[in-house]
């Protein structure tokens, strides 16, 4: 009996990776180093989607109206007035991409292994990063690091967001949401959610932070620092969004998306999308809700509607941004960002 060994790259945000047995002809188990028996770990199978008739598409058939080279693995992305940005995992890096020529106009080394989100505010990129446990702050008139914050991400695959006065980030797996003070870049405030919680996201004045194990979304007011809602959604959201006056869990244990009134706290729809599993990411724009994970690297969700009106399934995705008239798409294995018109057939 033949087994080969098929290295595999998930990434949902952060960069993880699988060794997977497999074998021409099925074997009931492995040997142990011990000499005893070790089960062989059952490859996932493949996503689902959604069945709706009309809604399933080829990735193939968008054709980019740029693409941007990152080699490495380009992640998670943020979008300022005159920019798109991405980070680079392995290559300590974050890369600066101009709408208007279309090209990447700078590179910037940041700390080790971004990850866990990015965000920008008060004429910063703000860059976690899990393997020094650090922030870098870049300014993005002159694309530096101008100071670099001993704050630690505590998720690779979480996130970071800015509100009015502060930047916000899960910085202790024990359950602490820190607010970090722009003028003396130190934490000024820390809040307690859920243990392991991961994304965060500010809308509607407040801070919104999911929790994978406990199935929560925790709302923490900006500028009380206290929180003021907590609500169960789909089981593990990890990835969260903000707009259309609602907070959207993507929500890994079943691959469904739940929707949050931001004034009222109260779950308004679980929205099935057939996206379960580890990795993704999700965002607001063009009136749209987007999500990303590999195999199905777009779904498209209407929020009139609380449906998928479209889906793309093939090769790509792990971070997306709608900035610029444009969909921003992270294809992390191919090594580049796509830049399309939301308007797709």
């Amino acid at each position: 009996m033949q087994i080969k060994k098929v290295l595999l790259s998930a990434f949902g945000g952060a960069a993880c990776c699988a060794l997977i047995l497999t074998a021409q002809e099925a074997a009931p188990t492995a040997t142990a180093p011990d000499g005893g028996q070790k089960k062989q770990r059952p490859k996932r199978p493949p996503r689902p989607g959604v069945s709706t008739p009309g809604v399933k598409r080829d990735i193939k058939a968008i054709t980019p109206d740029a693409v941007f080279s990152a080699p490495g693995t380009p992640d998670w992305q943020v979008s300022t007035s005159e920019a798109e940005w991405v980070s680079n995992g392995p290559k300590n890096s974050l890369h600066r991409m101009d709408p208007k020529s279309n090209t990447v106009t700078a590179v910037i080394e940041v700390g080790k292994k971004p990850c866990s989100g990015l965000a920008a505010g008060f004429g910063s990129i703000w860059v976690p990063n899990c393997a020094d446990k650090t922030i870098s702050r870049v300014d993005i008139k002159t694309n530096t690091v101008v100071a670099t914050l001993q704050v630690s991400p505590s998720e690779s695959e979480g996130g970071i967001a800015a509100s009015q006065d502060g930047v916000w980030i899960v910085s202790d797996a024990k359950g602490v949401l820190s607010k970090i003070d722009p003028k003396t870049n130190t934490v000024s405030a820390e809040v307690p959610v859920p243990p392991k919680s991961a994304g965060v996201v500010f809308g509607d004045g407040k801070i919104w932070v999911t929790s994978p194990d406990s199935n929560m979304l925790t709302g923490v007011d900006a500028k009380t620092n206290k929180v003021v809602f907590s609500t169960e959604v789909g089981p593990r959201p990890r990835f969260v969004t903000a707009g259309g006056g609602s907070i959207w869990t993507l929500n890994q244990g079943d691959g469904t998306v739940s929707r949050v009134d931001a004034k009222t706290g109260k779950l308004l729809a679980n929205i099935e999308c057939g996206l379960p599993g580890t990795g993704g990411e999700i965002a607001y724009g063009a009136g749209y809700v987007w999500a990303t994970v590999f195999e199905i690297p777009i779904t498209q969700i209407d929020p009139a509607t609380n449906k998928v009106v479209k889906q793309w399934f093939g090769d790509g995705g792990d971070s997306i941004r709608i900035a610029h008239g444009s969909v921003w798409l992270s294809n992390l294995r191919a090594g580049n960002v796509w830049r399309f018109s939301p308007e797709q057939p």
